[in-house]
């Protein structure tokens, strides 16, 4: 009887039931095996902090408009500086050098000539008796070659001449003689005009310079630089073999650079003293009239 008793488990009501199976996880990014894990072990499960990715920003491509604005920028700043050395070094020049404007005095003008000839042509021989004066300490003046002077009256020339060349030197005074020769056509109409003009006692005359020259600043010469001068002068008479009396004057200079045509224009006041017409350069144009006994602005 009690062979045959089976013995019966006893279910626990109150147990919770199993847990399901469960799958192996499979990591993001990996291949799931059919087969589900060989090894038949379950990977446990790891609880990693959720990162939020920042989100990716692209800039734009630079415009047309910034570009050109660089560009503006570094060029107005290039020229600034650029000014500024030029400015500094101007100025350590005149520091060290002290540079002071040469002076030029007409001491006379002589009439060595003027007639007509059989063909009616006026020809004229003037000499104009000129001083230069460098009051320069370190600086020295090359006067070069292709140098033109010549005498006009209205707009007839009448004669013509050169300066020679020559180096003036440190504070050094040079005296030139300039012969002036010419014919002018017409000369019968040119030879009344000035006749009726020396009854008045007051004969126009022009006076042009232009004269190649070049600056020497130590032992450093400088480019070459072309002189150029106009001056009036109001004379009593053109009688020949005399000396002209200048009663009125008026003067200017000026410079320009054979290779950036650079026009820098100096200016002359003029005075009589024992009737030598002195020139000295200023600052500002000075127009004035001359006479043996006053000066007076006009």
């Amino acid at each position: 009887m009690t062979e045959n008793q089976r013995i019966h488990p006893v279910v626990n009501m109150e147990a919770p039931p199993p847990p399901p199976p469960t799958r192996p996880l499979v990591p993001r990014g990996s291949f799931k095996s059919e087969k589900g894990d060989p090894t038949g072990l379950q990977q446990p499960i790891i609880n990693q902090p959720f990162i939020r990715t920042a989100p990716v920003m692209y800039s734009r491509p630079p415009t047309k408009r910034s570009c050109c604005c660089k560009c503006i920028c570094w060029t107005i700043s290039l020229i600034i500086l650029l000014l500024i050395i030029i400015a500094a070094t101007a100025g350590i020049l005149y520091l060290v050098f002290k540079p002071k404007i040469p002076q030029y005095s007409v001491d006379n003008l002589r009439i060595s000539d003027l007639r007509l000839n059989f063909d009616m042509s006026l020809y004229a021989k003037f000499n104009v008796r000129i001083t230069a004066v460098n009051p320069n300490k370190k600086i020295g003046i090359y006067y070069e070659k292709g140098s033109h002077l010549s005498v006009w009256y209205k707009n007839t020339q009448l004669c013509k001449g050169s300066i020679p060349k020559f180096y003036q030197g440190h504070r050094n005074r040079t005296v030139l003689n300039v012969d002036l020769t010419g014919q002018s056509q017409y000369g019968n109409t040119l030879m009344s005009a000035i006749q009726e003009a020396a009854q008045t006692g007051r004969i126009p005359l022009d006076l042009k310079i232009e004269v190649p020259v070049s600056v020497k600043l130590g032992k450093l010469k400088l480019r070459k630089v072309r002189i150029m001068g106009d001056c009036l002068l109001i004379v009593d008479s053109l009688s020949a073999n005399s000396l002209v009396r200048i009663k009125a004057s008026t003067s200017l200079i000026q410079s320009d650079s054979l290779q950036k045509k650079l026009v820098l224009t100096l200016s002359f006041h003029s005075r009589l003293r024992n009737g030598v017409l002195l020139l000295a350069p200023t600052d500002t144009f000075i127009k004035k009239e001359l006479t043996a006994d006053s000066i007076r602005l006009r």
